[in-house]
C-alpha cells in the first residue's frame, strides 16, 4: 500500500494518517481478532442490559479504567463485534464503551418506526445513567449519523467526534439504496441478505484476497443474534430521513473524518460536504479502502483515531 495521505479541503485541516502496521489475522469461535498479545482483555469485559422505557438496551464496557471514555457506535445491521478489530489497541488507554443499537444483537427489538434522533437520545439516557460526563464519540456509517445527533442533543458530554464512512444528508441515489436494502431485508433469509451486503463494503483490494472474503462470510455464519428482517426495515427508514446539513455548524468540539476512496454506499462527496461544515473539522482519505473500514483498514482507522485523540491531550478539552 502506499503512503496513505489526506485530502485537502476548504474550511477543513487536513490529517496526516499514520502507517498502517502489518498485522496477523485469525478467526476465533466468536469474532476476528488481531494476534497480538495485550495486557487488558478486551473481551472480559461488563456487559448488561439497561431498560429504556420498555426497551433493552445491550452494551459493554472494557479497556483502561482509568483512561477517557470512548463510545464506538456501529453502522446499519452491526452490533458491538462490527468494533472487534481495533479493540485490542484502543482499549490500552481508553474505557470503551460500546452498544446494540435498537433492535440489533441483544439489544431488543421495536415494535415502531423511529428517527436517528432516537437512537441518539437512547444513547444520551444511557451516559446519564452510567454517570458520564464527557466522552469522545466514534461512528462508523449509520453510527456517525447518530454520533453527530448526539452532539447536538448533549454537546457539553461530547469531547470529540470521530465520523467514519458517514454522511450529514443522504442524495437521492443513497435515499435509494437504503430503500432497496430495507426492502430486501424483508424478503431474503437474513444469512444470505446479510452476505449479499459485502459486496457492497469492501475495496477491490480487499477482494483480491480471498480469505480476508472467507472470514467475514465464516463470521456471518457463526452470528448468534441475527437481526430481525423489520428492524432493518427500520434502519434504513432512519436513514433515508436523517439530516444534519444545516446544523453542522454548531459542532465546536474537536472532529475527524475519516472516508475511503472506494466507498460504494456513501461515496467521498458525503465526507467533503461534512468537512466543509464542521468548523473544527480535519479530514484524511482511506487509500483503498471501501465502506468497511473499520474492517478492512482497521489498524490505519485505529492508528489514525488514536492519533488524532492523543493530539487532543492537554488542549483545555472538557474534563
Amino acid at each position: 500500500m502506499p503512503p496513505p495521505t489526506g485530502s485537502r479541503l476548504p474550511q477543513s485541516a487536513t490529517f496526516t494518517l499514520p502507517k498502517e502496521k502489518p498485522v496477523l489475522i485469525s478467526q476465533s469461535s466468536n469474532a476476528t481478532v488481531i494476534s497480538e498479545p495485550t495486557q487488558i482483555d478486551a473481551y472480559n469485559s461488563t456487559m448488561p442490559k439497561f431498560l429504556i422505557g420498555q426497551a433493552e438496551l445491550y452494551y459493554t464496557v472494557s479497556g483502561n479504567h482509568a483512561g477517557d471514555w470512548l463510545l464506538l457506535i456501529p453502522g446499519f445491521a452491526s452490533d458491538t463485534s462490527t468494533w472487534a478489530l481495533m479493540l485490542p489497541e484502543l482499549i490500552q488507554d481508553y474505557r470503551i464503551l460500546r452498544l446494540d443499537n435498537r433492535g440489533i444483537g441483544q439489544s431488543s427489538t421495536s415494535e415502531h418506526e423511529y428517527r436517528v434522533t432516537d437512537l441518539a437520545q437512547d444513547i444520551a439516557v444511557l451516559l446519564e445513567h452510567l454517570g458520564i460526563n464527557a466522552v469522545h464519540v466514534a461512528g462508523h456509517s449509520l453510527g456517525g449519523q447518530i454520533a453527530q445527533e448526539l452532539v447536538f442533543l448533549a454537546p457539553e458530554k461530547v469531547k470529540s467526534l470521530i465520523l467514519l464512512a458517514t454522511w450529514a444528508m443522504p442524495d437521492p441515489k443513497f435515499q435509494a439504496l437504503m430503500q432497496l436494502l430495507g426492502d430486501l431485508a424483508t424478503r431474503l433469509e437474513m444469512r444470505f441478505y446479510l452476505k449479499s451486503l459485502v459486496h457492497w463494503l469492501f475495496s477491490q483490494r480487499f477482494f483480491a484476497t480471498p480469505q480476508a472474503i472467507n472470514q467475514i462470510f465464516q463470521g456471518i455464519d457463526s452470528i448468534p443474534n441475527l437481526p430481525s428482517p423489520q428492524e432493518l426495515a427500520h434502519q434504513s427508514q432512519a436513514i433515508i430521513q436523517s439530516n444534519t446539513i444545516s446544523r453542522l455548524v454548531s459542532i465546536h468540539c474537536p472532529t475527524l473524518i475519516l472516508h475511503g476512496d472506494q466507498d460504494l454506499i456513501t461515496p467521498i462527496k458525503f465526507a467533503h460536504q461534512l468537512a466543509q461544515g464542521i468548523p473544527q473539522a480535519q479530514f484524511a482519505v482511506l487509500p483503498e479502502t471501501g465502506h468497511g473500514s473499520i474492517i478492512e483498514s482497521s489498524q490505519l482507522v485505529t492508528g489514525a483515531m488514536l492519533a488524532f485523540l492523543e493530539s487532543l491531550k492537554g488542549e483545555g478539552s472538557k474534563p
